[in-house]
């Protein structure tokens, strides 16, 4: 059964405090293929592999269903720099 891009987002932002999302379905529309990039308050102190973890977790029914799953974590620090850093490169 597909995920719905609206579903997942619910479920994260219920969980834990959003400060960015994307979600993109790379699966041409049928939902089982997604790629998101997070960004939260919640990440701070927690390495990469925690923070996976961490969605893994709050996303396992939803991830169970799909054929693929990717994220990029980040806290708000992170993501503002990493802004900086592509606008830089422009």
């Amino acid at each position: 059964m597909p995920i719905d891009i609206v579903a997942l987002e619910k479920a994260i932002k219920r969980a834990i405090p959003v400060t960015h999302l994307e979600i993109e379905d790379q699966s041409s529309g049928c939902g089982e293929n997604y790629a998101i990039v997070l960004v939260s308050e919640a990440f701070q102190g927690k390495t990469t592999l925690a923070r996976h973890r961490m969605i893994n977790d709050l996303l396992k029914d939803q991830i169970a269903q799909m054929h693929a799953f990717s994220q990029k974590t980040y806290t708000p620090k992170q993501y503002e720099e990493l802004q900086a850093k592509e606008a830089a490169a422009e």
